[in-house]
Formats: C-alpha cells, structure tokens, sequence
C-alpha cells in the first residue's frame, strides 16, 4: 500500500474522530459551538478542498473535505445549541471573513486564493478563540488537539509537498494547537481560583 494513502486514511480517520466528542459534548449541554466560526469553516473548508485539489494535493485533499461536512453539521447544531455570548468582535470577524470570501471569487490565482482562504479561516478562528478564553468551560480540547494532529498527517498525504498546498494545513494545525492551548490554560487558571 503506498504511503500517501495511509496517511490520507489516518487523517481522515483522525479527523472524522476529532468530531465525535465535541457533537457528543453539545448534546450533553458541555459544548456551545460559535455559529459564527462554523459556518466561516464549512464555507472554507469547502473552497480549501476545492482550491487544494486544484493545485495538486492528492489525497491530502480527503480529510478536509470530510472536515467540510462535518463542520456543517456543526454549523447546523449550533443554530440551537451554540453560544449566546456573541460580540461586536465576532461580527466584524464575520463580516471581514465574508467579504474576503467574495473578492476570492474573483481572483485568478490559486496561490493568491488560497493565502486568502488561509487568512479567513484564521480570522474565523478568533470569535471561538475569544469565547474560548472567556468560557473554556464550553469547548473540548480534545478536538482542537486531534483537529491539529489529523492536519499534520494530511501533509505527509500530500502527492507535493509545495507552500501554496500546505499553507492552509499548517494554518490549521498552529490555529487549532493554539485554542485547545488557549483551554487547556484557561481552564487550569479558572481551576485554581
């Protein structure tokens, strides 16, 4: 079996896992996703899958286009079940993130859009960021860790290895590493007060 395709498989595998206790804890009331950041990572992770594909990452490609569905369905639970604790902050986050996303389609150039994508996605990041530190009690660790481990082994499932087809992923594993460090902080700090 070639490598290229074992890592795509554990990327997958890894990613689809880094989403069953972070749905498991919404249902248990644990867990208050920020719409907001969902639907700018199902939106990104739609049109990251697409541009990676594009230019050439292979496999590599498979893990993020599961992560497109289940941020979606993430999207969707967290109509009824995310946070309240919405700010301007958040808003001007979104409304950054949405007219960047409307000048990609309108660029010619696969490098261009997908360090535009790369930024979105981090400027999507930071509304869960901030609840996250103000609220740590409200997300699971465990996701963003493993979401940041399946985006490493998706590198290694690359076809080439180029910094326009791994710009997004090593975005996503420094953005994920640093909310589940900005919980696992949080959390040990509320702790010991």
């Amino acid at each position: 079996m070639n490598i290229k395709i074992i890592f795509a498989v554990l990327s997958s595998i890894v990613g689809i896992s880094c989403f069953i206790p972070y749905i498991l804890d919404i249902f248990k009331g644990k867990t208050k996703p920020h719409s907001y950041s969902w639907f700018i990572w199902t939106v990104l992770q739609t049109i990251g899958a697409i541009s990676m594909f594009s230019i050439g990452a292979g496999l590599g490609v498979v893990s993020i286009s599961i992560g497109a569905i289940l941020c979606g369905f993430v999207f969707i639970l967290s109509l009824k079940y995310g946070t309240h604790n919405i700010k301007t902050f958040d808003v001007v986050c979104l409304v950054g993130s949405l007219i960047a996303i409307i000048f990609y389609f309108f660029l010619h150039s696969p490098i261009l859009s997908i360090l535009i994508i790369t930024l979105v996605d981090f400027v999507g990041f930071l509304p869960t960021m901030r609840k996250a530190y103000e609220e740590p009690q409200t997300e699971t660790i465990s996701s963003y860790a493993l979401s940041s481990f399946s985006s490493i082994l998706a590198l290694f499932a690359f076809s080439v290895f180029t910094f326009s087809n791994s710009i997004y992923l090593i975005s996503l594993i420094i953005t994920n590493a640093t909310c589940a460090g900005i919980i696992f902080i949080r959390k040990m700090i509320l702790k010991q007060n």
